[in-house]
């Protein structure tokens, strides 16, 4: 099966459409990661304040 040939502007909304998904992946990524990122800093600072009371 051969794939439908695309003109121009077809092809320009296709690349925008997905650049546009891109970029919400990366957000969410980019989300993802500094929550997981916040949670090591508090337990490093509760860990950190652990040592020191003891």
């Amino acid at each position: 099966m051969r794939p439908k040939t695309l003109n121009f502007e077809q092809l320009v909304k296709q690349n925008k459409q997905e650049l546009l998904k891109d970029e919400m992946s990366i957000k969410q990524i980019e989300l993802r990661l500094e929550k997981k990122h916040n949670k090591y800093l508090l337990q490093k600072k509760r860990s950190d304040s652990d040592k020191l009371n003891v």
